[in-house]
């Protein structure tokens, strides 16, 4: 009896320290796990906090840890990632990553990504412009070059094929001093690139010949342009200026109908001394071609057989045959405002026309040899030639009635002139005058110059002589 009481009292100290022992295990298991799953809790609850108001419904229906089930205790034991949790708090390190960022600043180089286009061969269309514009410009002066070649080529074929005939005729065939410098015979003086000069002197009866080669604007592609629609020709005009004594007072002209309308309005003698355009028809020249003539008889011995032959045969070639004893060049206008009657040149002028199309520059300056060889016809023939009285009284009758419109038309403006040079005159005298230390002097003046005024301001009377009876 004694010994089951002693063995039930061993058995239950026995089992009270086995379960002692395993409540004290247990308590030290998870000592910390219940400290480290109140922190997850916390942490739950901050990172819910800046979460969704729908997370937030969520954990606010969870059950508080405590009274979690031992098997949840347990999975939130060993759950060892939430000790360090608090390191993933958005919150725990605000800003640090800034600090961090303005600390490494300074030393850490800037990179600047640049923004690298598309590549060209893709992008072609976005360029036309561009290319239209540098295209444009490469064609611009691709055909500059080329017609200034070819109008210096012109120049140069037309001197070579012509030079003998000027050296015959004039003793100094071009003044252009920089080909003399550089030992070469004188040529054409360039004014532009479509624009060439020759100076022939040298002759007697004559001051000397011009030759200007007017050629096509080829180096400039709008007037090539222009000329596809208005199409204008390359022109040589010449003009011989005659010795006063060598050339009788006459005007004669004959162009094409073109031309004689542009002189008849713009060429101020021809405008005054022979307005009236002729047909071509009645002395036997091409239908083309209008004549104005001062004196008939001029008009008859100038259009000879030579010239009727040549108008006929090179009708398309001539442009204008001028000859003016009057030449004063386009007609001024009434805003000059001139007291004097402009100077006037005995001149002969010629216009030809230069065909090259379809031939080659030698032929096209040999079929315009004749017209050179008129060109030197009419110089001695103009030198000859005298008008018979009738005429030569027609021709100075015109002259005179020219000059007395221009004077009438004048005399206003000429008498004011007068008047403001008399004044400027009177001014002058008078300081001169006053400039002097002479009292008597100056009062005589003064007395003089109040009785011109006083006779100035009085009224003109007319004194009528009546005869005796």
């Amino acid at each position: 009896m004694m010994w089951s009481k002693i063995k039930l009292k061993l058995s239950l100290f026995i089992l009270f320290a086995i379960i002692n022992l395993a409540i004290t295990s247990n308590f030290e298991d998870t000592s910390d796990g219940d400290f480290a799953e109140f922190e997850n809790f916390e942490a739950e609850d901050e990172v819910v906090i800046e979460s969704d108001p729908i997370q937030e419904s969520s954990v606010e229906k969870e059950k508080p840890t405590a009274f979690l089930s031992d098997d949840d205790l347990e999975i939130v034991v060993d759950n060892d990632d939430s000790e360090f949790e608090h390191f993933h708090d958005v919150e725990e390190f605000e800003g640090f990553e800034e600090a961090k960022e303005e600390k490494l600043a300074p030393s850490e180089p800037k990179i600047t990504i640049t923004n690298v286009p598309i590549h060209l061969r893709a992008n072609w269309d976005s360029y036309w412009l561009e290319i239209l514009m540098i295209a444009g410009l490469v064609v611009y002066f691709v055909n500059f070059a080329m017609g200034k070649s070819k109008n210096s080529k012109i120049a140069n074929v037309w001197l070579q094929t012509h030079r003998s005939l000027l050296e015959d005729n004039f003793s100094l065939v071009g003044d252009d001093p920089t080909s003399i410098e550089r030992g070469e015979k004188p040529g054409f003086i360039k004014e532009s690139e479509n624009v060439f000069t020759l100076w022939c002197s040298g002759r007697t009866c004559c001051e000397g010949m011009l030759v200007e080669l007017k050629l096509i604007k080829r180096q400039d592609l709008v007037a090539i342009i222009a000329g596809i629609i208005k199409p204008v020709l390359d022109q040589i005009h010449i003009k011989v200026t005659m010795n006063k004594e060598d050339m009788d007072t006459f005007v004669f002209c004959v162009a094409s109908k073109k031309t004689a309308v542009h002189f008849s309005k713009e060429m101020a003698d021809i405008n005054v001394y022979c307005p009236e355009r002729k047909m071509g028809e009645k002395f036997n020249i091409p239908t083309s071609f209008n004549v104005m003539s001062e004196i008939a008889e001029a008009t008859s011995s100038m259009l000879d057989s030579k010239l009727t032959a040549v108008l006929n045969k090179f009708g398309e070639m001539i442009d204008y045959i001028h000859f003016s004893d009057q030449f004063t060049g386009p007609k001024q206008t009434e805003d000059t405002g001139s007291l004097k009657l402009p100077e006037t040149e005995k001149v002969l002028l010629f216009g030809f026309n230069l065909k090259l199309k379809g031939k080659s520059l030698e032929a096209a300056m040999k079929e315009i040899e004749p017209l050179m060889v008129m060109v030197f016809y009419f110089i001695e023939k103009i030198k000859r030639y005298r008008l018979s009285k009738e005429g030569k009284s027609k021709a100075d009758k015109n002259r005179q009635r020219v000059e007395e419109l221009f004077l009438k038309s004048t005399h206003q403006a000429r008498a004011e002139a007068a008047a403001a040079k008399r004044e400027e005159k009177r001014r002058l005298e008078k300081e001169r005058i006053m400039a002097e230390e002479d009292p008597d002097r100056q009062r005589r003046w003064e007395e003089k110059e109040n009785k011109r005024q006083a006779k100035k301001r009085a009224p003109k009377m007319k004194q009528l002589k009546v005869k005796a009876m």
